[in-house]
């Protein structure tokens, strides 16, 4: 009795999510940070200082 008292929130989070995610349209979170990261490496190549040279 008392492994299924413990995992019993286990269990109804995992049916709960699988409800929702076969009910609605739930994002791809990979997919999103791979977006946000690509654009973020964009934005650093587009603002960062220009390699100090010294070739003096």
């Amino acid at each position: 009795m008392g492994i299924i008292k413990s995992s019993f929130s286990f269990i109804m989070g995992t049916v709960t999510g699988v409800y929702i995610a076969q009910n609605y349209a739930v994002p791809n979170i990979k997919k999103l940070a791979d977006t946000a990261l690509f654009m973020a490496k964009q934005i650093e190549e587009k603002y960062r200082k220009p390699k100090k040279r010294d070739d003096d």
